[in-house]
């Protein structure tokens, strides 16, 4: 089966920005969420499909390859509905769950009668992730036109030295949580005209980690991370334009006592040039000539 481009699944004009790319992965997410069309499996392809467009166009490095040489240049040997980096629905939902996540009241990851992927991911300890970093990186035209390396230098949370990023003063300084004997999670029963229905939400006593801090480590203050700054290295691949955002897995803030790390999301911004004008990966230049110049040809 022929894979359909990429811009026609979103939606949205080659020329669109990020936002605007955003803003119709979220559209099609929301149409085609399994929440929504429990069993129909042309919207499971659907939402596929658009998770796998939004993740090759949401990418600088990909979008860019992908204008030049298609779907070859990404991968293309994958079927309708794969990934190129072979994503799987729970995937889709993990990388891109908070992008829709709030049209089926934030539980983007919790839905029930399609592959039972929900259930598992409720069921579990809940796992802190950090936030995202956002930082501009202002780029010659010169380094747009060859690809450069970039160190930038970060205030950024990080883990705890001291106690690890657990948040404890030493090993033994956890306890098991009484309130959800562990399992992060509660549940409860409550009664209505129709019967009695049973909700499970996370531990308001853990925050869903499934145990408690006894001691608290005396440098994070049992939080588990602390403020330092880091030197980053970014590969920035040639052919990057205003307003693209490229984004480095894990090096985003440290989460509170373990877990993952959030991303850093880098805004590109070109610097404007003295004599040269970017109009795509064309160059121009201004050449102004007076009338004898230009009706009789000079060197210049």
């Amino acid at each position: 089966m022929s894979k359909r481009d990429y811009y026609e699944v979103l939606g949205v004009s080659k020329s669109a920005s990020q936002e605007e790319i955003k803003k119709a992965y979220r559209k099609q997410a929301i149409q085609y969420h399994p929440d929504k069309n429990p069993g129909d499996k042309d919207a499971e392809t659907k939402f596929k499909e658009a998770a796998e467009a939004y993740e090759i166009l949401s990418n600088a490095d990909k979008r860019s390859r992908y204008d030049r040489y298609g779907h070859a240049g990404v991968g293309g040997a994958s079927g309708a509905g794969g990934f190129s980096g072979g994503m799987t629905m729970e995937d889709i939902f993990e990388n891109f769950g908070d992008i829709f996540g709030s049209a089926f009241g934030g539980n983007f990851g919790g839905f029930s009668g399609f592959g039972g992927f929900g259930g598992s991911r409720q069921r579990g300890r809940r796992v802190n992730k950090g936030s995202n970093l956002r930082v501009k990186v202002s780029l010659s035209l010169k380094d747009i036109a060859h690809g450069v390396n970039k160190k930038i230098k970060v205030n950024k949370y990080v883990a705890c030295d001291t106690c690890s990023g657990s948040g404890a003063k030493d090993g033994s300084s956890h306890s098991t949580c009484s309130t959800c004997n562990g399992s992060g999670q509660v549940t409860r029963v409550t009664s209505t005209f129709l019967g009695q229905m049973q909700t499970t939400q996370t531990c308001h006593v853990c925050g869903g980690e499934g145990k408690t801090i006894t001691h608290k480590c005396t440098k994070c203050h049992g939080e588990g991370i602390v403020k330092e700054s880091e030197v980053i290295s970014l590969d920035i691949p040639a052919g990057v334009a205003e307003g693209m955002q490229l984004s480095v897995s894990g090096k985003g803030n440290a989460a509170r006592r373990g877990g993952v790390n959030g991303d850093l999301i880098v805004l590109i911004q070109e610097e404007k040039h003295p004599d040269l004008v970017r109009d795509g990966n064309d160059l121009i230049y201004g050449l102004y000539l007076n009338f004898a110049e230009a009706a009789l040809g000079a060197p210049v």
